[in-house]
């Protein structure tokens, strides 16, 4: 299906955990910081719940790492005065 659309696989061998570490990063992240500890009475609430996450903290407040320790939005603030300065 890849080759159909005229795309390339990025991964470089099999089951070589480096490929998709953001990825796993991430999930394990959801899983461990919401998930984990939710009973969900329908797939649409989990749904809702997870978008929440995403959108409302994964990607506004929670500080990343690779971000020097600062949210994605204090990231973007930061960078847009920099390159205003």
């Amino acid at each position: 299906m890849l080759k159909h659309c005229g795309m390339l696989s990025s991964m470089s061998r099999k089951g070589d955990y480096w490929d998709n570490s953001v990825v796993e990063s991430f999930f394990g992240s959801l899983t461990t910081e919401r998930v984990y500890d939710s009973a969900y009475p329908t797939r649409e609430k989990a749904r809702l719940d997870i978008v929440d996450y995403i959108e409302m903290f994964y990607n506004s407040k929670r500080r990343h790492s690779y971000l020097g320790y600062l949210s994605p939005r204090e990231f973007e603030k930061k960078m847009a005065l920099k390159k205003a300065a």
